[in-house]
């Protein structure tokens, strides 16, 4: 057996009464997302816990055996134990640096929606605070799959909770340039981030979808204007 305990740990955590449920969530099927993705049947609340059990005895070496696994919550264990890692080496810049090179050189295995969602923002949005952020502005308008495109806007959930809202809506411009029809979970991903920055200024939101709520694909509207009450929702869709 490995001497990878976080590798070995997730593993002894698999449940395959849970493969099918996982499976047919996260798409699996033929043509979808998520084609022939392999699940453990590991729900996200036991991978959170064996992370945290195992996180500090887990090296790079380690994380690269994880990342690279066909198995869905395997690649997720690594995310998840980077977070840790980038966020406990606090002011270490060549340890949080190390975790920034380790993701981004890895992103062909972050690929499903909650893969993003869970790390991004964490590691790319933390990282960027006090840094240029051409490159998420380069991922979303150029990155080679949608998960890459997905991380650009994603990772700006960082800059919206330390009040920054500039990047969010400059990026959803670059998603709203782009051909049409512009895959569901962009729209969705986009249309939350600017319904998290209008959490932030409301005012502000409703200016910048005036201008540009005519040419937004449907699901990227409905998601931006989900708090609004019910006649306002309507006037926007029409």
């Amino acid at each position: 057996m490995s001497d990878n305990n976080l590798y070995n740990e997730i593993l002894a955590h698999r449940d395959p009464a849970q493969v099918e449920g996982l499976s047919h969530f996260f798409k699996t099927g033929p043509g979808q997302y998520g084609e022939g993705d392999l699940f453990l049947g590991i729900k996200v609340p036991v991978t959170r816990e064996v992370v945290k059990q195992c996180w500090q005895s887990v090296s790079f070496d380690d994380l690269e055996t994880c990342i690279c696994s066909e198995y869905h919550e395997m690649r997720l264990a690594a995310l998840l134990t980077l977070v840790q890692i980038f966020h406990h080496a606090k002011k270490d810049y060549s340890l949080q640096k190390q975790c920034i090179d380790f993701y981004l050189s890895h992103t062909e295995n972050i690929n499903n929606w909650d893969l993003v969602d869970l790390s991004c923002y964490e590691l790319l949005g933390a990282w960027l605070l006090d840094k240029d952020r051409t490159l998420l502005y380069d991922m979303a308008r150029n990155g080679n799959t949608i998960w890459e495109q997905r991380i650009g806007i994603v990772s700006t959930m960082k800059f919206l909770r330390n009040g920054e809202l500039d990047d969010t809506y400059a990026i959803a411009d670059i998603f709203l340039e782009k051909p049409k029809p512009l895959h569901d979970l962009l729209q969705k991903a986009v249309g939350w981030l600017l319904r998290e920055a209008g959490k932030r200024d409301e005012i502000r939101l409703k200016e910048w979808l005036l201008t540009r709520c005519a040419g937004m694909p449907r699901t990227m509207l409905r998601y931006a204007i989900e708090r609004f009450p019910k006649e306002e929702r309507s006037r926007f869709m029409k």
